[in-house]
């Protein structure tokens, strides 16, 4: 009797099988005919049956014979709701409508090189849009160091008290291990670097993307604890501008301006930004905790388009900037021999810009770049006087492909940097050169609906230390809509430069010359990460993403100070490691946003003997931010941050503290808005707890620095957008 009913049930289950049919589609920006990836199309009754678009936008739904209502949803889109009725052999095309009420939820980012939008990438990818940049003009608009020092895992270490240098530190590591991009391109190198965060204003960019771990395989060596991107604004058809007014109780005045339009076949960005910072001895020490500073940023740049698939953008920026700092009374007249310290800076830079991009079809891109940089610093202080400069040269060619269920993207590219001191102020370190080709390869391999595989390879040749082969390989997996997660394991490299950024700055004629025995550092590193978003309907979602990660440098190379305050380099025999996790939970809910953030930071020089901890980094730092706006009117901000504990060199340790902001928006329609905010309402700083140098006023010997120095700040900014709607 058993076995009529096993082949009744074989047969039933055949005919079931072979009543099934494929339903094929297309999904696309209904706007551009981009093809759109992830989307999520399921049967409305219970979403029985349901598959996701890969990356060519194609897909693909098992369904028995019948009739039904098929949903596409993506996250700022407008869902599309069809009826179909199977068998269906045609493949239908469906166009989705972007939502321009969550926009703001959908961010493409071109640093994963792949353009994906940030919630599918097998990175890490945290980005700053827009409405960031909005509201950072109003709130620091002298430049981007601070909200940079907002994000969790990522520290701004100022390195001079008197002339106001800082550097970007991210998961624990030196600030060379950082690579800076503009729109994908490498900003600042060595002795270039200096000044180089301060001299990047946030009204002039359309969103900084921040990749926190390896991303070498993309950009070289260079990019071991993560890079920043900061990206351009490009023009729209409707003209685009925006003035802000800002002055602080710190006697710094901004005064930034930008202006943006297309027409058919050509389009234009301008910025032009000025800042006056008197100079200001916040701890009444006879020594001045912020510099003297005026400087000038121009940056326009021409937009051409020869046809509907291809631009070419022609850019200038140029910035230009005085500096002094020092004795209160030296820096109003040098000349005074009773009071003789001071340290006066002079620098220009100079960056021309070009990239031409050709879209062959909706599949293929062929990208060119090309940047050229000459930074010139003149610094005279009371016991030196140094002239010297540096170019920087780039240049890349690139494709991207998106194919049946892979997106290729690869290139050829050449670095160029020279340093050159001034023959009338040789310096002890003398010229040198670095000069770099590589090539590089990645594929991001939807291998299943729900999971992402990608790979990556780069290959360098250094012209003075041989080769480098930098893998890389990460994988995203969705489990629904509301869990994923990430994991990755990639190489990178750093070449020695004794001009790359220090947690203390050196003196030039401190720095001696590499020895010819200091080799390459290579780094190994390592993340996973568990995110979890929960739409609950009516404007209410929460995000929470908690990641690990891990960091191993062999062979760092360590800066060694002699009695005689001379500085050499050279190359440990054991490794520098930072591990830690970094959580985020943002919640939204109409009319309130809601930020907390944790990072657990612990960074080990391996070479010593004893008290491994790396100096001026807190293992602990927290942060929590709530906002509340009361649409096309109000807008009120509270934010806090905590420093933990920080060691120095010497087994001596730093209190940890708590620092506070809080502002108020009042906003005159879409156009006009006025801005009060208070940066560091506790008035913490160094200061407090010690003082900033030892010696004299004649002659300091400044301490790391590892707080605030300049204490409380009020600002109130006007911020007028004459096209907004």
């Amino acid at each position: 009797m058993m076995k009529p009913i096993f082949f009744v049930a074989l047969l039933f289950s055949f005919s079931f099988l072979s009543a099934q049919e494929v339903f094929k589609a297309v999904v696309k920006d209904k706007a551009n005919e981009a093809p759109l990836s992830n989307v999520s199309v399921a049967t409305s009754a219970g979403a029985k049956y349901h598959a996701i678009s890969d990356t060519t936008g194609a897909v693909q739904i098992n369904l028995p014979t019948g009739s039904y209502s098929l949903q596409f949803k993506y996250t700022g889109y407008k869902p599309f709701v069809t009826t179909i009725t199977i068998p269906d052999t045609s493949t239908h095309t469906i166009y989705m409508e972007a939502d321009e009420n969550a926009l703001s939820d959908v961010v493409v980012v071109s640093s994963t090189r792949n353009n994906d939008h940030m919630e599918n990438t097998t990175m890490k990818v945290e980005v700053l849009g827009q409405e960031e940049m909005n509201e950072e003009s109003t709130l620091k608009p002298g430049n981007v160091a601070s909200i940079l020092g907002d994000v969790s895992g990522i520290q701004i270490q100022q390195s001079s008290a008197v002339t106001g240098n800082a550097n970007v530190r991210i998961q624990g590591l030196d600030g060379k291990y950082t690579q800076l991009l503009k729109d994908g391109m490498p900003l600042y190198d060595g002795y270039s670097g200096g000044f180089g965060i301060l001299s990047i204003l946030p009204l002039d960019l359309k969103q900084i993307e921040l990749i926190k771990g390896s991303a070498s395989t993309l950009y070289g060596g260079g990019a071991i604890g993560g890079l920043i991107n900061f990206i351009s604004k490009k023009p729209t058809y409707l003209p685009d501008a925006s003035f802000v007014v800002n002055q602080t109780t710190l006697k710094e005045t901004n005064l930034n301006a930008y202006y943006g339009q297309r027409w058919k076949r050509i389009g234009f960005t301008m910025f032009a930004g000025q800042t006056f910072q008197k100079e200001a001895d916040v701890d009444k020490d006879g020594l001045s905790d912020v510099p003297n500073t005026k400087s000038t940023l121009i940056h326009p740049t021409l937009f051409i388009y020869p046809s509907s698939k291809s631009s070419i953008e022609i850019g200038w920026s140029g910035s230009f900037e005085n500096r002094i700092g020092g004795d209160m009374t030296a820096i109003k007249n040098t000349a005074d021999t009773a009071h003789p310290y001071f340290d006066k800076n002079k620098i220009n830079r100079n960056t021309f810009t070009l990239i031409a991009e050709n879209r062959f079809s909706n599949k293929v891109t062929a990208t060119l770049k090309s940047s050229v940089s000459i930074f010139n610093r003149d610094e005279t202080t009371n016991t030196y006087i140094f002239n010297g400069g540096q170019i920087n040269n780039y240049n890349e060619l690139s494709i991207n492909a998106r194919l049946n269920k892979h997106s290729l993207a690869g290139g050829v590219n050449l670095t160029y940097s020279r340093f050159t001191p001034d023959a009338a102020t040789p310096a002890p370190v003398g010229t040198f050169s670095n000069t770099t080709a590589g090539a590089f390869m990645q594929d991001t391999w939807q291998i299943l609906p729900k999971t992402k595989l990608e790979g990556g390879l780069r290959a360098d040749h250094h012209y003075t230390y041989g080769n480098f082969l930098l893998p890389r390989l990460a994988i995203f997996q969705r489990f629904n809509d509301t869990w994923g997660a990430r994991a990755g394991f990639g190489m990178g490299y750093v070449t020695p430069n004794p001009l790359a950024p220090q947690i203390k700055d050196y003196g030039i004629y401190d720095i001696l010359p590499l020895n010819p025995d200091v080799s390459a550092e290579r780094s190994y590193g390592y993340n996973v990460e568990v995110n979890f978003k929960k739409d609950f309907g009516n404007d209410k979602t929460l995000f929470i993403n908690q990641a690990f990660f891990l960091t191993q440098i062999n062979n760092p190379i360590v800066a060694n100070e002699d009695a005689s305050g001379k500085v050499s380099f050279s190359n440990e025999s054991k490794s520098v490691v930072t591990k830690g996790s970094d959580t985020y939970i943002q919640l939204k809910i109409p009319a309130w946003e809601f930020y907390i953030g944790y990072t657990y930071t612990n960074a080990e020089r391996k070479y010593l003997a004893q008290n491994q901890f790396m100096p001026l980094t807190p293992r602990n730092r927290a942060a929590a931010t709530v906002v509340y706006e009361q649409e096309g009117k109000w807008r009120f901000g509270l934010e806090g941050s905590y420093t933990g504990s920080q060691y120095r060199d010497g087994d001596s340790n730093t209190p940890g503290y708590l620092f506070i902001a809080a502002m108020i928006e009042r906003k005159f329609g879409p156009k006009v808005s006025l801005v009060l905010n208070c940066e560091n309402l506790l008035d913490e700083r160094q200061s407090r707890y010690e003082s900033l140098f030892t010696g004299s006023v004649k002659n300091p010997d400044y301490k790391p620095l590892w707080a605030p120095i300049d204490g409380r700040v009020v600002n109130m900014a006007l911020r007028i957008a004459p096209f907004a709607k």
